[in-house]
């Protein structure tokens, strides 16, 4: 089993504390998995705030900035964790909204979301974590 640990250009780097992704490829398949992306650019400048939709578009847009770089796409994404600062269920319809323009109909990965007190930047409304798969030979 060979393990890779990436962190991307174009996302913010926490190198000291985490791994962006982490890449395990075993046998035929290469399992990827992808550490919380929150509504932060390269420089750790805090994009969209008090906007939980914008925040949750740039949380997927880099997702699919991680993906990238371990050669995957969101279509190989077969499970979410999704966090929600104190989480309210009419918040719903904003977060399926960002999910929908990045996932393809009937093909929505498997997901938890949680309400939760806080993130790890008082201004950060959502963190959305990925796990993919793909084939050993991809990427």
């Amino acid at each position: 089993m060979k393990k890779d640990y990436l962190n991307p250009t174009g996302l913010p780097s926490w190198s000291d504390s985490f791994s962006q992704v982490v890449v395990v490829r075993s046998g035929s398949m290469r399992a990827i998995y992808v550490s919380g992306q929150v509504a932060v650019d390269a420089s750790h400048n805090v994009v969209g705030r008090g906007d939980l939709g914008r925040q949750a578009e740039l949380a997927l847009e880099n997702l699919r900035r991680a993906l990238a770089a371990a050669g995957a796409t969101p279509a190989d994404v077969v499970r979410l964790g999704i966090y929600i600062k104190d989480y309210q269920p009419g918040q719903a319809s904003v977060i399926g909204d960002a999910l929908r323009r990045v996932f393809a109909p009937g093909r929505m990965p498997a997901s938890t979301w949680l309400g939760v007190s806080a993130l790890a930047l008082d201004e950060l409304l959502i963190e959305i974590e990925a796990e993919a798969i793909t084939d050993a030979s991809e990427g």
